[in-house]
């Protein structure tokens, strides 16, 4: 069985921000992954076949993002991700699922629980976005001059994208992996949509929530990819002080992608918490 084989977009979901496409795998008790930017469901493909073994297991790509609807008039910020991420468990009919989230995908799910009253059995937060400041200089940079990077052309678009997912890594996941990463952004819907992407972060997003941490209402584990380049693993350390229920573990030789750079330790890490 291939790593990828159990990963699949086969429902469509309308939401209030657009089309979403997702997907479910496996049978017991109910998971669910979030991704981040600027990925896509598929950056959990080689956690899903094991997980699978375990968990019923639900993911999908964002509002903008992977092979969810993009369109130029959408809005994909944190507070609409986090209303969508409600809407995906009342319409999968989930009440209380253990839950994985990554980057984005942080900020994301903790807005569902903080202030749309979703509960999670376990809760999972790896190398997330939660603390400001967490936008780089070219982040800030790319917000700023959005029309300017949306016509760039085609080749140069492309080597943009490819070169901003290589700088979250430390190590190599495989030409294949990486070129599944770029893909949704280098169609013409996609190529928008990535700038659009960097145009609506705003960190007025997680500094709403973020005086709420304590009242966070489940078990958190907290992982970080130790040599993480984007956000540094003493954000995760901060984190981890913000949320009293929390604890805390690295991952070697990892950098922002620690479901790619290093499956098997998050599998191993993920099956003690769970």
């Amino acid at each position: 069985m291939s790593a990828a084989s159990n990963w699949h977009l086969s429902e469509e979901v309308r939401t209030s921000a657009g089309v979403v496409m997702a997907g479910r795998s496996g049978e017991g008790p109910v998971l669910v992954l979030a991704h981040g930017w600027p990925w896509s469901s598929w950056s959990w493909h080689r956690l899903i076949p094991e997980l699978s073994r375990n968990f019923r297991v639900h993911w999908y790509d964002m509002p903008g993002y992977g092979q969810s609807e993009k369109s130029p008039d959408q809005r994909t910020s944190l507070d609409v991700q986090g209303k969508v991420f409600a809407e995906m468990l009342d319409h999968w009919q989930l009440a209380r699922p253990s839950v994985v989230a990554h980057d984005f995908g942080g900020a994301t799910t903790l807005r569902a629980h903080l202030l749309h009253g979703c509960d999670f059995e376990k809760y999972v937060l790896m190398n997330v976005v939660a603390l400001s400041p967490w936008g780089s200089e070219f982040f800030d940079h790319v917000g700023r001059h959005v029309e300017a990077f949306a016509g760039l052309p085609p080749h140069i678009h492309r080597a943009v994208v490819e070169a901003y997912i290589g700088g979250a890594l430390v190590t190599e996941i495989g030409a294949e992996a990486r070129e599944a990463l770029a893909a949704p952004w280098l169609s013409e819907d996609g190529h928008g949509s990535f700038y659009r992407q960097f145009a609506q972060a705003d960190e007025a997003y997680t500094d709403e929530i973020e005086p709420l941490y304590g009242d966070i209402r489940c078990p958190v584990k907290i992982l970080w990819g130790e040599d993480d380049p984007w956000i540094p693993i003493d954000r995760g350390r901060a984190l981890h002080s913000a949320i009293p229920q929390s604890t805390f573990e690295t991952l070697p030789k990892a950098g922002h992608l620690p479901q790619l750079e290093v499956p098997d330790l998050v599998l191993e890490k993920l099956a003690a918490f769970l």
